[in-house]
């Protein structure tokens, strides 16, 4: 008999994407509720890896690495190939931030600490302040 393990409608059925997914949206949803009004133009993806520079060329603005190992980064508004406005927008890259996690509530600790850090970057506050701390 072949078929799924679990029903999908089931948290167990969920991939470790989609899980990671939601643990993003968990943790920025008190940021954003604290600071709505100045979130309003900025994004938050996730990626599964950072994409990979050239040997010996800087690496982008905006990176919050671990051992120089990107976690995040926070990308600039700006204008697209097409010469359209684009949105700032926070990436979180799920590997490197599952890889440095020893279960799931470190995980979520680690995943509300980089967008912390990210979020207080884009609002050039204070970290601290974004949790209520200022």
């Amino acid at each position: 008999m072949r078929g799924p393990l679990y029903p999908s409608t089931l948290p167990a059925a969920s991939t470790r994407a989609e899980k990671f997914d939601a643990l993003v949206l968990d943790a920025l949803e008190p940021i954003e509720a604290r600071w709505r009004t100045e979130l309003t133009k900025l994004d938050v993806a996730v990626d599964d890896v950072p994409e990979i520079e050239a040997p010996g060329s800087p690496p982008p603005d905006g990176i919050l690495s671990d051992g120089g190992v990107p976690l995040a980064r926070l990308v600039p508004a700006g204008m697209d190939r097409r010469g359209n406005p684009t949105s700032a927008r926070i990436v979180l890259y799920r590997r490197p931030l599952e890889a440095r996690a020893k279960d799931s509530a470190e995980l979520a600790d680690l995943v509300h600490d980089v967008l912390v850090e990210q979020v207080a970057n884009y609002l050039s506050v204070d970290p601290d302040a974004i949790e209520g701390g200022a």
